[in-house]
């Protein structure tokens, strides 16, 4: 019976095994193992892509923010390259001084010390604990807990409790302060340094928030060949912040120098006679410029009123705040930057322009009494009157740029106005003018409305009106009395000083419009050859000569100068014609030139009258010091 039941026992587990073994045996297909294969690998790369991603697109930055959390690494400041002017005079030059640096991100670690940190701020520096907390709140705000500036340059008094505070969150840092030996005479050009921004950090990966660079004139337009390359001490640390050791130094490298092509004797001397001009005249803002005609280099370029750029360094936050606040605008160069009625210098390009296209000839005269009649469309009895400054008489074009006649330029530019009724001299009808559509293509040839690609930081681009944006703008048509108003330079026509610098640079070497420069390393570049305008040319010169050689050219305070000027003279309403602007323009030698300068006043009290006394000063100091006689 045992046995029976064994049996039984025995035999109802095999048939058991043998309906689960049926079962297991079954054929599942080849369709899951499939998808298992799939979800593995797609898996594998997912992981793969991620491993790339992390070791080639954030590879360098998370090597870099892992060092950072295993080790302080202190920057040791690199000076900036020195600058010089052409002569190899010093203009910019490092000093090294401490800066105070609040290290955020261990000061949010360590709770224990942030009351006796911010008592000692508030102690050595009068910063008080709430200002202190919103600065911190800011800068925790970035990625990594941007380090704060407490002070740029440490008096001898604070430097010395901050070294008996040894302080880990408060950092005694070495680095370089941007001096310039000659302060404002060379601002215009140099600029100045500061901290990093922000908008600077996200434009250059590579600084940090306590790096230092250019923010104007050359220092900005060549900040990252003067800033150099930092050094550094790598402190290897533990999490609580302890140093464990120190790595290899790496050694700061200086900035590359830079030689600029301004002319330091004649910078200082423009500066100097500009000033006193200006204040013999009760006004405060001017500016002027030299260039090489045969280059393209500048030699000089001035704006008052001017600024010491040892402030940004030295100076105090009242200070810094009073040259961003003033309404004379210090940090403006207009040099570079403004826009401006040409005036009367616009007359050159007019006789340029209307020679080639045959609009007049060089000894064909108009009559100016002192003003043009254009007759009204709606009442016969009331002509339209367009005034000259002075009575000219019969002039041809020598006289005309010579004496600057406006009713000249008013015929040249647009044409002679009707002859019925009968206005004005009879033999001034049936010249044609230019207009407006081939006054745009002149200015254009002659370089407005661009840039000329100064290697200087917020070049303008002036502005050259059409009939199109008239009508767009203000939504009336296109007058004859404007044709008048931008053939004299007056009306909606604005240019940089530089093209207008330019563009008689041009007239003067013979057609050769260049890109002017200040880093004496660059080439001379030619951006336009108008050479095969030399015949027009050439009466233009002879124009501009007779300027300053005949007793009613405007500049005729020249003519005694033991050299010969070209010159062209300029008077700009502005304002609503509340103010005026004076203007010269001109070149030396007549028959070599070597040098075009532009002085500009603003709001002068007798138009260009104001301006000649300058440049003749300016002029007559480069001849006695620098041409070749």
């Amino acid at each position: 019976m045992t046995r029976e039941k064994y049996v039984a026992f025995e035999d109802s587990l095999h048939d058991d095994w043998s309906r689960d073994a049926e079962v297991l045996e079954v054929p599942i297909g080849r369709r899951p193992l499939w998808y298992l294969g799939v979800a593995i690998a797609a898996v594998a790369l997912v992981v793969a892509g991620r491993v790339l991603f992390l070791n080639i697109v954030d590879g360098p930055s998370d090597r870099a923010r892992a060092t950072a959390n295993a080790a302080g690494t202190p920057p040791i400041s690199a000076p900036r390259g020195l600058i010089y002017d052409q002569s190899g005079n010093l203009l910019a030059d490092n000093q090294a001084a401490f800066a105070a640096i609040l290290d955020a991100r261990t000061f949010l670690r360590n709770a224990m010390d942030q009351s006796s940190t911010l008592d000692a701020i508030n102690r050595i520096f009068g910063v008080p604990p709430d200002a202190t907390w919103q600065l911190v709140q800011n800068a925790a705000a970035s990625e990594f807990a941007t380090p704060i500036v407490l002070s740029e340059n440490l008096s001898q008094s604070e430097l010395v409790q901050l070294q008996a505070l040894s302080s880990s969150t408060i950092i005694l840092q070495n680095h370089f302060e941007r001096t310039y030996p000659q302060g404002p005479y060379f601002s215009s050009v140099i600029g100045y340094t500061g901290r990093a921004t922000p908008k600077d950090l996200a434009n250059d990966k590579n600084l940090g928030a306590d790096d230092t660079v250019g923010k104007a004139g050359v220092e900005a337009m060549y900040d990252e060949t003067l800033r150099g390359t930092e050094g550094a001490d790598t402190l290897f640390r533990n999490a609580r912040g302890e140093v464990l050791g120190e790595s290899t130094k790496a050694i700061p490298q200086i900035g590359t120098p830079l030689h600029l092509t301004i002319d330091g004797g004649l910078q200082t001397y423009f500066y100097n006679r500009l000033q006193t001009g200006l204040q013999s005249l009760h006004r405060n803002i001017g500016f002027g410029i030299a260039m090489d005609p045969r280059t393209g280099a500048i030699l000089s370029l001035v704006n008052l009123p001017g600024y010491d750029n040892n402030i940004f360094a030295s100076g105090t936050t009242a200070e810094i705040q009073q040259l961003f606040t003033s309404p004379a605008e210090p940090l403006f160069d207009r040099a570079v930057s403004g826009q401006y009625n040409p005036g009367s210098t616009i007359k050159p390009l007019d006789a340029v322009a209307a020679l080639k296209e045959g609009v007049i000839t060089p000894d064909r005269t108009i009559f100016s009494p002192g003003y043009l009649l254009v007759p009204n469309p709606y009442n016969s009895s009331t002509p339209s009157k367009y005034l000259d400054w002075q009575y000219q008489g019969s002039v041809d074009m020598k006289s005309a740029i010579a004496q600057s006649s406006d009713v000249y330029f008013y015929v040249v530019g647009g044409g002679s106005p009707s002859a019925r009724p009968m206005l004005n001299d009879p033999s001034d009808y049936g010249i044609q003018g230019l207009g407006i559509d081939r006054l745009n293509v002149w200015w254009r040839t002659f370089g407005f409305g661009t840039s000329t690609g100064i290697d200087l930081p917020g070049e303008g681009v002036g502005f050259l009106p059409t009939p199109a944006w008239k009508q767009k703008k203000l939504g009336t048509p296109w007058l004859l009395g404007d044709t008048y108003n931008v053939s004299i330079g007056q009306g909606d026509l604005l240019i940089t000083p530089l093209q207008l610098v330019n563009y008689i640079a041009a007239i003067a070497n013979g057609g050769k419009l260049y890109q002017p420069f200040v880093n004496a390393a660059s080439a001379p570049k030619v951006r336009a050859d108008i050479s095969s305008l030399l015949p027009e040319l050439k009466v233009v010169q002879d124009a501009m000569r007779a300027t300053v050689t005949q007793p009613k050219g405007t500049a005729h305070t020249m003519n005694d100068l033991p050299f010969s000027v070209c010159a062209k003279t300029g008077s700009a309403q502005v304002k609503n014609n509340t103010q005026e602007n004076a203007l010269f323009i001109g070149y030396a030698p007549c028959d070599n030139p070597q040098i075009v300068i532009l002085v500009l006043i603003e709001n002068s009290r007798e138009g260009s009258l104001n301006a000649v006394p300058i440049a003749k000063d300016v002029l007559n100091w480069w001849y006695q010091n620098r041409s070749n006689k």
